[in-house]
């Protein structure tokens, strides 16, 4: 692969590349870095979020800015506050060896003054986003008659959000000769008028296929009835102990009302909407990259920005209007080339709009069914377990042990592991037993060859129970070839891969179940043994797709029965759960 000595980027850009640990340049970085250094031209460039955009503009534009200057020579155009900030750090980092290269960021919710004072004090690089840059150019505050480059990031996004008149009059204050390069993630309608208008002869690079979903994103969806979509978005996240997800709303009334059920059972959650203030915006988010929230709910419109590279799973608890919100929603999760899931909870009714997705990014939806009571009540058994036994011993409890020896005087072994696994197993037992199957029919009219899903029909299935996972290095992609490989199996003989953090699941047809156990007696890797045996649980309730994050989020609070951690942050109040917003059930099935 090409290494970005070979780009053409001055020493002072290289050397800040490896304070950062970059490696190799991503494909965008790869297209975009040598047109850009090259000549003076317009671009489009078309990639998925979370793909390098930042670094694929910020290189060539540190590297083209006059630094002797202090007038205002690029400008860079974000969708919101977050990403504007984010992008503003970035520009930082590259440039750390860069002498007198000032980038200043603009945005709304701070002081417009101190804003235009940094801007007078010589900023080559403004970072802003498009309704406090309209309100400088209005009072005068900024200059941009002279720039020499103007990029425009997440153009989708920002016409999505309405600031196609705002661009417009913002680039119509910028002179003809400056080049333009515009990066988005899909070419909607609006996007081109933007190219068509302000660009001359634009250059256009594409990773992966236009308006396409990233390779790395495995996209699910469950059917179900139209009240059960709470219940299993419950059961979804209980399959999941180590989830660390967006879950996607259409309304802030439905945001709102899902965190707080969430929060109520117990759960690590948080919500995030218009409704909220600036500072209470900043807290959340700040509590989710810290991990401190596992579930962020939120609306599109508040959720983009979110820059949070480790994020396993998206749940689109409600479907978007916009396919192209989809494609956003998808990529916030499988960033920076590890893996993730996207998974739809949807009716029957809505099972259409499955199909225009996947034509519009052309990839496969893989139907799966929402997992029963048994099934997570086995694997929170396996997740306890494995937590227990890498638990790192506290020596202070050495001097309590005398006296609780003595409460477990009499009671062996074996009978000690039960009572121990099972403080926390008969929560989920209790809430989940004879709990009802929230699965719907779909009417069979989605019933598709295996061959071209990665999934299979569950009839003559064996799924297996495997001793390794996410922190020994594999995801639902690598696991799927590693067990392929190993056993001798066809390309699509292994499905419904549930990566956990320290086991895993898997499926294969019956025939296959002798030829899978005897490959995996006695089996080593790297002198550790690989146990493979027979699930208890054969239906499987569904392919998960863990990421090797190399890290824990085992935060430990109690939980409820059928719930998750109590270490939550509420929404508007935050962390106060007193005097919530209570609305009316609404009907969900709409899109």
């Amino acid at each position: 692969m090409t290494k970005f000595e070979a780009l053409g980027l001055q020493k002072s850009l290289l050397d800040a590349v490896n304070d950062m640990g970059f490696e190799s340049p991503s494909e965008v970085q790869e297209k975009a870095i040598p047109i850009l250094l090259e000549s003076e031209t317009d671009l489009v460039a078309l990639a998925q979020t979370g793909t390098g955009k930042t670094a694929a503009f910020g290189f060539p534009l540190i590297q083209k800015i006059d630094t002797d200057s202090r007038t205002t020579q690029g400008l860079i155009l974000s969708p919101t506050r977050e990403l504007c900030l984010q992008i503003t750090n970035e520009l930082k980092s590259y440039s750390k060896y860069e002498k007198n290269l000032n980038v200043v960021a603009i945005y709304g919710g701070a002081s417009i003054t101190e804003q235009a004072r940094q801007i007078k004090r010589g900023a080559q690089i403004v970072v802003a986003t498009p309704g406090r840059m309209k309100d400088m150019i209005n009072r005068g505050m900024v200059n941009i008659s002279k720039i020499d480059y103007c990029i425009l990031d997440e153009a989708d996004e920002m016409l999505n959000m309405g600031f196609f008149e705002d661009i417009k009059d913002i680039l119509s204050n910028t002179p003809d000769e400056k080049s333009t390069w515009l990066f988005s993630a899909t070419m909607p309608r609006e996007v081109s008028i933007i190219a068509k208008k302000f660009m001359h002869s634009p250059q256009e690079i594409t990773v992966g296929h236009k308006n396409s979903g990233a390779s790395t994103v495995q996209h699910e969806y469950y059917v179900v009835g139209g009240r059960d979509r709470y219940p299993a978005l419950k059961r979804l996240a209980d399959t999941n102990p180590d989830i660390f997800s967006v879950v996607f709303c259409r309304t802030k009334r439905d945001t709102q009302r899902v965190a707080e059920k969430l929060i109520e059972d117990g759960y690590s959650a948080g919500a995030l909407h218009g409704d909220l203030s600036q500072n209470q915006r900043d807290l959340v988010m700040n509590s989710f990259r810290k991990n401190q929230i596992q579930m962020l709910v939120a609306t599109d419109v508040a959720a983009r920005g979110i820059d949070v590279d480790n994020i396993t799973h998206v749940i689109n608890y409600q479907l978007p209007d916009e396919i192209e919100t989809y494609t956003h929603r998808s990529g916030r999760t499988g960033r920076a080339g590890k893996s993730g899931i996207s998974m739809v909870i949807v009716t029957r009714s809505e099972l259409r709009k499955i199909k225009a997705i996947e034509n519009k990014i052309k990839t496969d939806f893989i139907k799966k069914n929402i997992p029963t009571g048994m099934e997570i009540c086995e694997i929170q058994l396996y997740h306890l377990a494995n937590k227990i036994k890498d638990t790192e011993i506290n020596e202070e409890v050495e001097s309590f042990l005398p006296a609780i020896n003595d409460v477990f005087q009499g009671i062996d072994r074996e009978e000690l592991i039960k009572k121990i696994v099972s403080v926390e197993f008969t929560r989920f037992y209790n809430y989940y037993n004879k709990a009802k199957d929230l699965n719907s029919s779909d009417g069979g009219d989605r019933d598709r060859s295996r061959n071209n899903r990665g999934d299979a029909p569950t009839s003559g299935s064996v799924r297996y129970f495997v001793n390794v996972g996410e922190k020994d290095g594999y995801d639902w992609m690598s696991l799927k070839d590693f067990i392929r490989d190993t056993v001798g199996l066809g390309k699509e003989d292994v499905y419904k891969v549930d990566v956990k953090e320290s086991f895993s699941f898997f499926n294969t047809e019956a025939e296959n179940t002798d030829t899978v156990l005897k490959t995996f007696t006695d089996f080593k890797v790297d002198g550790r043994f690989v146990n493979v045996e027979v699930s208890k649980n054969p239906g499987g309730g569904g392919r998960r797709g863990g990421r090797d994050r190399g890290r824990s989020r085992d935060r430990g609070k109690g939980r409820n029965s059928g719930g998750r951690r109590k270490d939550s942050y509420s929404s508007s109040s935050q962390n106060n759960n007193s005097g919530k917003r209570r609305s009316k059930r609404r009907n969900s099935d709409f899109f």
